[in-house]
Order: structure tokens, then sequence, then C-alpha cells
């Protein structure tokens, strides 16, 4: 393994080496000397700068709308800065000037990976798979298994194997959308050491759902799911819930809004198309089982839990919204329900919380304290699901609508989850 793809892109040297590479190219760009340069060649490269962003800006959050919640001024700054890097170059085309404008473009980068940590290693930011990645077909095949006694948490029986490997691995798989027709992207999941040995521990399930845009994986690089679910692991004789990590959107941009629609039939696949090869595919607990997710997969989480609590009666909501849209809720019901109204009532989380009571269900959630769109619609979403009589938690973390909180946030639902899935007391 290459130490240099796991040198950090959140912390250390390497984010002030890049930042401090991009101000000196941003420097050698600028130093000129000339009243035509100032006066004329700066101006222009930074004025079309200024347009070339504003116009992305309202394409994105005005025409297009491919998410709910409007660009950060940050990322718009750091775009800004890389456009005005590639206009002083083609002003002033020196041999070096690609150079200098590759590293105010790369800082700029940073800065975006800084704001939403979605890259925390060079490994991850060049797409490379983490080392744990096995072919499913390598443990697929099916072991002697200990199953606990009912009722009794199963780390109180359970003991590992000679064999046990000191770490879980993560495989991609296909999940068939045989009944619901969803157009999936591959899933992925992740066996812990006590799925691995000899002897398989029957564990319980974690169907875990990215934000959009994402990607099933995004948990497994941003969210660092393995080295966390393995730290827990290592706390437990190696267990730890399997965890799922189906396709809910259908494309990184999509939003089908986790409910069967012209959109596309996300709440059938993930009701029954993913349960139906969990149960065919692994040897898992056939209940106990949790979903989970960040931002538009909190949101599906939450979605599920109300909708299918028979299936999923545990959820963790991660900076999740209080309701399924497109933009506004006018917008939402006639391009997903037909202009349906009442349709949207049926399935949406606020409404069905007022009119049912869920004295099985639990929940845990979280929300950015920095986060001004989202931290609300949590608390929103913890009191009505109060009234609703679920037994649920609000842990809010320090941060924004980004990896700083959607990471630790999983890593401390974990425990939580441990206890309400019958790992531990």
């Amino acid at each position: 393994m290459d130490p240099m793809l796991e040198w950090s892109l959140l912390s250390g040297p390497l984010p002030w080496v890049l930042l401090l590479a991009g101000a000196a190219g941003l420097v050698l760009l600028l130093a000129a000397r000339g009243r035509r340069w100032w006066g004329r060649s700066v101006p222009v490269a930074v004025g079309s700068a200024v347009v070339l962003t504003a116009l992305a800006v309202v394409v994105v959050d005005v025409v297009w709308q491919p998410f709910p919640d409007p660009v950060p001024l940050l990322v718009v700054l750091a775009v800004g800065l890389g456009l005005v890097a590639v206009g002083l170059a083609v002003a002033r085309w020196r041999w070096w000037s690609p150079v200098a404008a590759t590293l105010v473009v790369l800082a700029a980068a940073q800065g975006v990976n800084g704001y939403y940590q979605e890259f925390p290693t060079v490994r991850t930011a060049l797409g490379l798979s983490a080392a744990d990645v096995l072919p499913f077909a390598d443990v697929a095949a099916r072991q002697r298994q200990y199953v606990g006694s009912r009722g009794t948490p199963l780390e109180g029986g359970w003991r590992p194997s000679a064999d046990m490997p000191d770490a879980g691995v993560v495989s991609q798989v296909d999940i068939p959308a045989t009944v619901s027709g969803f157009p999936a992207r591959p899933a992925w999941v992740y066996l812990p050491p006590a799925y691995l040995g000899s002897t398989r521990a029957q564990l319980p399930v974690l169907v875990l759902l990215s934000g959009q845009p994402g990607s099933p994986d995004d948990w497994l690089t941003s969210g660092e799911l393995a080295q966390r679910a393995d730290a827990y692991a290592a706390e437990h004789d190696g267990l730890a819930p399997v965890v799922v990590l189906p396709d809910h959107l259908g494309d990184p941009l999509a939003n089908p809004l986790c409910v069967d629609s012209p959109l596309g039939d996300a709440f059938t696949y993930l009701t029954v198309d993913v349960p139906a090869w969990i149960r065919s595919t692994l040897q898992v607990t056939a209940s106990d089982w949790a979903v989970g997710g960040l931002s538009n997969g909190g949101t599906c989480s939450l979605q599920l839990a109300v909708n299918a609590p028979d299936l999923f009666p545990t959820f963790v909501d991660i900076s999740g919204e209080d309701a399924p849209t497109l933009g506004d809720r006018a917008q939402t019901i006639a391009q997903a329900f037909g202009g349906d109204e009442a349709a949207y009532r049926a399935v949406n989380p606020l409404d069905v919380l007022a009119t049912r009571q869920f004295p099985d269900t639990a929940g845990y959630l979280v929300g950015g304290l920095q986060d001004s769109e989202y931290l609300p619609q949590a608390r929103t979403v913890f009191a009505a699901a109060q009234a609703a009589g679920m037994d649920v938690e609000f842990h809010p973390l320090p941060g924004e609508h980004t990896w700083e909180v959607w990471g630790p946030g999983l890593g401390d639902a974990l425990p939580w989850l441990g206890t309400r899935l019958g790992i531990t007391p």
C-alpha cells in the first residue's frame, strides 16, 4: 500500500501545502507591471469570472435545481477564484501559466473539499478503492452460524472463532430490482469480522443511504464507514451490524423522493427488492433491522420508518429534511404525485406522524449546530416523532451540512444501534 495515498486532505500539512501553493500561483499570475495589465487584463479576467460564476449559480439554483439547498457561498467563491486564475493564465500566456493556474484551481478545490469533507484522503480523491474491498463471491459462502438466545444480547454468548479476522470487508454487489424495476446502480455491503470467521454470528442489518447528489459508496469513501464499524467491532468481539448500502436515487443527481412515482419506484425497491436480496443472500437476523442515511438519505430513512415500520422499526436520520421535496411543496406534488395532495400527505412523514402512533419505533436524529437550514427541520421531526410515541434521541453536533457532521454522526449512533438491534445490553 502506498502511504502517500493515505495522506489526509482534511488535516495535517497537505491541505496547507495546497493552499499555499495556490496562493503562490495566484501571485505569480498577477505579478506583472504595466498600466495595460492592471487597467485592462486583470479587470477583464475578474469580470469574466464573476459573470460566469453568477451564471452558473443561476443555472444550478434557479433553472436546473438538481438539489433543494442552494450552492454555498464558499463554493461560489472557490469556483470564481478558479475561473479568475484561468482567465489570468490566458491573458498572460507563458510556459508556466498553466502550472500556476492549476495550482490555484487545486487550492480552490481543496477549499471546497475542506467545507464538504467529501474526500478525506488522497486515495478517495483519486477514486481508488479502499484496501479492504473483496469480491463478494469470496465471502458469500455459507458458514456454521451462531444464533444467540432470543431476548438476550448477542454479545453475552458469542465467542469469536480463532480464524476471525481483525477487520471487516466491503464488497460491491448487484441488488436486482425484480419487482420495482427501479434503475438502481450497484450496491455495497460491509461485513464485520464476526461475519467472516468459520463460525458466523447471526447479525442485525443496517440499510444505509447516501445523500443527493450521491452514490452508494459515499459512506465508504467520505464517511469512512468501514473504519468506524471496525472500531465498534473491535470493542465487541468482532460484532457489528451488517451494513447494506443500496442505491435509492438511480443517478447521482436524481431524486425519486423515496416513494413510488413517475420518478421511479424507489419505495418498492427499498422495501421489497432490497430485503428479498438480503434474506436470500446474507446470513443475518430475520428482523432487528434498521435504516439510516444522511440528508436526502436521512429523509428517506424517516419515510421508511413511518411508512414501513414493521420492516424498519429503527432509524437513523442524519441532517435529513422534514419532508421529501423537489424544491417546494407545490412543485413536489405536481411532479411526483400528479397534483394529488392527498397522495402526498399519505406518505409525507410529518402528516403520517400527526395521525398515527409508533410505540415500537425508535430513532436517532443528528443535526449540525451550524446548519441553519436542516437543524430546525431536525428539531421539528424530533418533536413530531416524540408526539407520535416514538422513542427518539436528538444529538446536535458541531458543523454545517457536511461530512463534518455526517461521518461522526454515524459513529456516535453505532453504540445506540448496537443496543437497539440486540448486539449489546
